[in-house]
């Protein structure tokens, strides 16, 4: 116990990465999300595949194998190496965030594609009939319910990209499961490490929970 008592502070301060690497990680991939959510509803036959088939690579590797792909595989491309794009990529944080981004983007583009095809007909029929142009429709009428629609799904996105964000220890970055491996591995006291950094865990996911009951609340989604 007193170990861990004296690796408080150190296991807080890599909570913030860990929050840091979620919510930057949540911005840019729900604004990614969008885009390619609005690319699957488009009957452009070419920008309907490239949304496709970016979620489906995303969604069907495993998040590991993405991290390594962005931060270990694209450092043996040389004309990666001579490009501007080395001086983020050759940066684990970067490279986290890029990883972490486009698979929670791919999620999120899902959740929210599902969210658009959900609204009924004959609210965009009335819409139309009144004489609303198609991008007052869609951002009026369809995008509101849409929002509506995918709080519950997306609450549970942004507590999957928490738990994945554990995973930036695999390249170097010492978050909160990459300092708990390294009080362990200086100690060897896993149980009350793991339990403590468990529990920060779980208090970042109840706080996510409360946030997203209390939009569902203001959304009146009951």
């Amino acid at each position: 116990m007193t170990i861990l008592i004296e690796n408080i502070p150190y296991l807080l301060k890599a909570s913030f990465l860990t929050i840091q690497l979620t919510l930057i990680s949540l911005i840019i991939g729900l604004i990614i999300g969008f885009f390619f959510s609005i690319m699957r509803l488009s009957k452009n036959f070419f920008l309907y595949n490239i949304a496709y088939y970016y979620s489906f690579i995303f969604r069907g590797t495993p998040l590991l194998v993405q991290i390594f792909i962005i931060y270990f595989g694209l450092a043996q491309l040389e004309f990666i190496r001579d490009s501007i794009l080395w001086a983020i990529l050759k940066k684990p944080f970067w490279c986290a965030i890029i990883a972490f981004s486009l698979n929670t983007g791919a999620y999120t583009s899902e959740i929210l594609r599902a969210a658009f095809e959900k609204v009924e007909k004959n609210i965009i029929e009335t819409g139309k009939s009144l004489g609303m142009s198609k991008f007052n429709i869609f951002y009026k009428i369809k995008l509101p319910i849409a929002i509506k629609q995918s709080v519950p799904a997306y609450g549970n996105e942004m507590i999957l990209m928490l738990k994945g964000t554990s995973l930036a220890s695999t390249v170097t970055l010492i978050d909160l499961t990459g300092a708990s491996k390294y009080i362990i591995s200086t100690n060897f006291n896993p149980v009350e490490v793991f339990i403590f950094a468990g529990s920060i865990y779980l208090i970042l996911t109840f706080l996510i929970h409360s946030l997203i009951k209390l939009v569902e609340k203001k959304l009146g989604y009951y």
